[in-house]
């Protein structure tokens, strides 16, 4: 039995049908990311699991109990928010500990659940200091150990590193996983960043207008898209995705499998560039129109009859803007989707 279960959740605000029959399961000590475009309703779902807004239809089941008209903080759930939620005037131990006096425990336990968390977040030095003394890492850092000392049954993650910089949002999602992997806990985690979905989940599930399109493993997802759309959302950059009829000799190396009014998606990888117009029909013909360098990749912009296509390779190039190439694809990894856009079997 699934330790957390939506049963065929629905939302709506007046007309506006914001979740349309959610199910998913979700296992204990699983970490699962939902992920999707700016209002695809991966917020409003988590929220509905928090018990932050009211279903209005299906049921939440938790640990084998049904917790959908149960309050929020009934629900043995803690969130971690966007914004840290962090109390200004408060310590960070007074913050970490705030729910914990509320629920009338013991100063005792309190002060270990605190310490304990805090060594685990490297927060051991800054107990005693406000809000406005830590950077913003820390801060985030504070609101998950609000979380940790709940001990909830399942923790929840509202895009908690998009007001990081860069660099500080690689090294808190480290933090995170491997906080999860200690405390073993099960987790759901929302982001608009699929490549914070493909290193953190154990399982992604990807949302558009509300309604699940896929769920897998991350490399699941990669290898084996069901539609465009997830075949695109999922990857960096994305799939490249080329009408059957743009490109005939690209179609032709799906022996007759592409029907003449879908799309054969490649990945960039899955592109060879070699300079100079192609000879013996190796590959078509191409120009390229952008390289970007970044270091132990590149990626190379080429436009194929008016077709953009994106190569990426794991070694630095001479070539350079306007110059001729050939391109070439491999066979082996071309995903073939109908006019709807729906995955067609290899």
């Amino acid at each position: 039995m699934a330790y957390l279960e939506l049963k065929n959740i629905q939302k709506s605000f007046g007309d506006a049908h914001i979740i349309r029959g959610v199910n998913l399961e979700i296992q204990k000590g699983e970490f699962i990311v939902f992920v999707g475009p700016s209002g695809c309703g991966k917020s409003t779902l988590l929220r509905l699991i928090a018990g932050l807004e009211p279903t209005t239809s299906g049921r939440l089941m938790l640990d084998g109990k049904d917790i959908t008209q149960l309050a929020s903080g009934k629900r043995d759930l803690a969130m971690v928010f966007q914004s840290y939620a962090l109390y200004p005037h408060m310590s960070v131990a007074d913050n970490m500990s705030f729910a914990l006096k509320l629920a009338g425990v013991p100063k005792d336990e309190i002060r270990r659940k605190v310490a304990h968390a805090a060594e685990q977040l490297n927060l051991t030095q800054y107990l005693a200091r406000t809000p406005k003394e830590l950077s913003g890492g820390q801060r985030q850092r504070v609101a998950i150990g609000r979380a940790i000392v709940r001990a909830p049954k399942v923790f929840l993650f509202d895009e908690p590193l998009s007001n990081l910089d860069a660099a500080l949002r690689g090294n808190t999602r480290v933090e995170i996983h491997k906080l999860h992997v200690a405390l073993g806990a099960t987790s759901i985690y929302v982001t608009h960043d699929q490549v914070e979905a493909m290193t953190l989940a154990d399982r992604v599930v990807v949302l558009k207008d509300g309604v699940i399109e896929q769920v897998g493993t991350p490399m699941e997802l990669y290898d084996h898209p069901v539609n465009r759309f997830v075949a695109q959302f999922i990857g960096m950059p994305s799939m490249n995705m080329v009408p059957a009829s743009a490109i005939p000799s690209f179609s032709s190396q799906t022996r007759g499998r592409l029907p003449t009014d879908g799309f054969l998606g490649v990945r960039p990888e899955g592109l060879q560039v070699h300079p100079g117009r192609p000879r013996d029909g190796a590959g078509v013909p191409g120009r390229v129109d952008l390289i970007e360098a970044l270091g132990a990749d590149t990626l190379i912009h080429i436009d194929v009859d008016g077709v953009p296509l994106i190569a990426r390779q794991n070694e630095r190039t001479p070539l350079r803007i306007g110059d001729d190439v050939g391109v070439e694809l491999d066979p082996s990894v071309l995903h073939l989707f109908d006019r709807e856009g729906q995955a067609l079997a290899a």
